[in-house]
């Protein structure tokens, strides 16, 4: 009887002894995989959180920001508070050190890399700073954020009409990123394909324009086709200027560069006796814009053309500029504070920032002396140009007054 108590006791024990180890093996397995969850969760510090989630949207807001400060500043009449005067828009300084204590913890971490083996005195990325003059902001606010895209604007002529100081003057305005060399896509190098001419565009924030200039399209028979294919709603600009005159340039620019080329006389007639225009000869024939419009308006409406007078651009450069910004949809950033009239080129120029030593004026290719040209020769190609200069008013709609300038000109010879 005793012997069957003891032994009843003895198993009574064992499930309890069994059970208690059971749920403590249970405990300690859940603890460890909870603290290696929260090692996980916790590998990275709390400062690259802010670095890689929260910059995206600081800097958005930023960007705001700082627009509303490029409209104002643009025209000389910027005001800030007295916490912005002391603090950059951007958080680079915040942004920077993150960075900075994010690299350093990943080097601990990691093995040693390449560039973590450079000497110490290699030159460090610079990093954008912030600037008071609108042609460095506007720099400063792309160079590293914003996406590549094709032009929704393109200059497409005429040359030597005045097209690059309209480009300058275009590139002032804070929502305007444009290609400062000719690319040539659409007439020279298309075969190279729209992802070779997207890479030459700039780097645009929202809301911003990409621009290109190639006089050269205007004349080209099928670069209306082609720009259509690529943007059928594209908005295309095209300065003119009294054809006579322009070929006048157009002979000029040539001259410099082959001086052996013959005189402007020789080449504007087939029989100067006759007194037949030669009309193949390109600086010529590009005057003839009525002919190379027609092309044009085959494949885009006059809605998306806008028209600048390149003799008005020279005397008014802040009227036309207006007009151009409208057609743009652009604020009237671009005004008559941004110019003055350089007397040795006789043509405006750009002022110049704040702190720089020189303006912003067009290089020794603008601005040449024409040659003299018999008053003959001038008048005859003014006959010639006139029928084609009419119908070109009626195709635009505007009334350009080159032959106001013949009158005046036989006037002042008469007297």
């Amino acid at each position: 009887m005793a012997f069957w108590s003891s032994t009843s006791a003895f198993t009574s024990k064992v499930p309890r002894k069994i059970l208690f180890m059971f749920t403590l093996s249970l405990s300690v397995t859940y603890l460890f995989y909870s603290l290696m969850s929260c090692y996980n969760s916790l590998r990275f510090p709390l400062q690259e959180n802010y670095v890689f989630q929260g910059r995206l949207v600081t800097e958005e807001a930023t960007l705001v920001t700082l627009r509303e400060k490029l409209y104002s500043s643009s025209q000389g009449i910027a005001h800030f508070t007295e916490a912005e005067r002391t603090t950059p828009v951007f958080p680079l300084k915040a942004h920077a050190e993150a960075e900075e204590r994010t690299a350093d913890w990943i080097r601990t971490q990691a093995p040693p890399t390449k560039a973590a083996a450079e000497p110490s005195g290699a030159p460090e990325r610079e990093r954008p700073e912030l600037s008071t003059t609108d042609s460095e902001l506007r720099a400063n606010c792309t160079l590293d954020y914003g996406v590549k895209k094709l032009p929704q604007a393109i200059i497409i002529g005429v040359k030597k009409g005045g097209t690059r100081a309209l480009l300058e003057a275009l590139r002032v305005h804070p929502d305007v990123r444009a290609v400062g060399n000719e690319p040539h896509f659409f007439d020279r190098n298309y075969e190279k394909g729209l992802d070779w001419y997207r890479d030459l565009m700039p780097s645009t924030l929202e809301g911003q324009i990409t621009m290109e200039k190639t006089p050269s399209y205007f004349v080209t028979n099928h670069a209306p086709k082609r720009i259509h294919s690529m943007a059928r709603d594209i908005k295309l600009i095209i300065v003119v200027r009294n054809p006579v005159t322009r070929a006048i340039s157009d002979y000029t620019q040539t001259l410099s560069k082959r001086p052996e080329i013959p005189t402007f006389e020789v080449l504007a007639f087939k029989n100067r006796t006759l007194g037949l225009i030669d009309a193949s000869w390109s600086a010529l024939r590009i005057g003839i814009y009525a002919l190379h419009l027609e092309s044009w308006m085959q494949y885009f409406p006059l809605s998306q053309m806008h028209f600048v007078s390149g003799e008005r651009l020279i005397v008014d450069p802040a009227g036309e500029m207006a007009k151009v910004q409208d057609f743009l949809g652009l604020k009237r950033i671009v005004t008559d504070k941004h110019f003055y009239f350089n007397k040795t080129k006789g043509f405006p120029c750009l002022k110049k920032p704040e702190d720089s030593s020189t303006p912003r004026c067009l290089g020794k290719s603008k601005g040449r002396t024409h040659p003299q040209i018999e008053p003959q020769v001038i008048q005859r190609l003014h006959k010639f140009y006139k029928p084609f200069n009419m119908m070109f008013y009626q195709m635009t709609g505007q009334n350009f007054e080159w032959e106001l300038e013949v009158d005046r000109d036989s006037r002042s010879s008469q007297d």
